[in-house]
């Protein structure tokens, strides 16, 4: 059996991954910031800090390993916390890392449209790193997500607290860019498949539904039951109203770059075959009584690392 490595598997994506591997009858190993973190699989893996500053002793935690998941990043900027340029870097350790380790295949979570000539940093910086990996020598795919849904997820989540909470549901403008949804656990399972393949690429991760913003909000109000006006109102405006959700739930709720990029179609792929199977609409319908009910909270996780998600 092969042994991988997957940075952040008490995580989210990462935690899937894990344990359809660790099913599968693999030995998982993770470097992670969250070795206390609980979750039902420490017990199963090997847990390693990450070591940014330090290349060859995150070379020697890699040592053996035959395939590399990387689900590290940010989310967004926090000044004196962390940032996409120090992500950015810090990803270029773990490259260079698995390099020295000679670790046989490197399977790298980015996003769809990653550009490096991006206006928008989040995307830029994954364009940037998937161009190093691609030059790196190293056996390597990218698998882009548009956005993940799960038990576990934020945005999915967030949208229906929003919905049960507020009595209208404020929109960035006219609510007709689009979104893919794909379940964290058929993403786990492209991953793997793209782990055990042996050729380089680049492939899009997407759900087999196309919404616009304002049809999913609207499918996920309808199934939950709620009678809330959708509402389009000028982007600048929603950010405020986020700011103050925000505050109310001590949270970056959202932020104008992520604002930008949904209206800009940033998480759509225009006629792009989907490479999951599990439908929203129908996930959404069996977990209407929990979906929502507690808000998902990015800084909190960050902060609270032995708090399980």
């Amino acid at each position: 059996m092969a042994t991988h490595a997957i940075t952040g598997a008490f995580g989210f994506s990462g935690s899937y991954i894990a344990r359809r591997l660790l099913d599968a009858g693999e030995t998982v190993i993770t470097l992670t910031n969250s070795p206390d973190r609980p979750s039902p699989l420490k017990e199963r893996i090997t847990a390693h800090p990450f070591r940014f500053d330090d290349v060859a002793a995150m070379a020697k935690s890699l040592a053996g390993v035959d395939v590399l998941y990387n689900t590290y990043w940010v989310r967004f900027n926090r000044a004196g916390l962390f940032s996409h340029a120090g992500a950015v870097r810090d990803t270029q350790a773990l490259f260079e890392a698995a390099k020295r380790a000679e670790v046989g295949r490197v399977v790298h979570v980015s996003i769809t449209h990653a550009d490096e000539a991006s206006p928008l940093e989040y995307f830029q910086g994954k364009g940037h790193l998937e161009r190093i990996l691609s030059e790196s020598g190293m056996s390597y795919a990218v698998v882009r997500p548009a956005v993940l849904f799960g038990a576990e997820d934020i945005l999915i989540n967030n949208i229906a607290w929003t919905l049960r909470r507020f009595p209208v549901f404020p929109m960035f403008g006219d609510g007709r860019y689009h979104i893919q949804p794909m379940h964290v656990d058929d993403f786990a399972q492209l991953a793997i498949e793209r782990g055990r393949a042996t050729d380089n690429g680049v492939i899009n991760a997407l759900g087999p539904e196309d919404f616009t913003y304002r049809e999913l909000v609207a499918m996920i109000r309808d199934t939950l039951g709620l009678q809330r006006p959708v509402i389009g109102v000028p982007p600048a405006l929603a950010y405020w109203a986020g700011l103050g959700i925000g505050m109310f739930v001590g949270d970056v709720f959202v932020t104008r770059e992520e604002i930008r990029g949904l209206m800009a179609d940033t998480l759509h792929v225009a006629g792009a075959a989907p490479t999951g199977a599990t439908i929203l609409s129908d996930w959404v319908r069996r977990h209407k009584e929990t979906i929502g009910l507690r808000y998902h909270g990015e800084m909190p996780r960050r902060k609270d690392r032995k708090k399980a998600y």
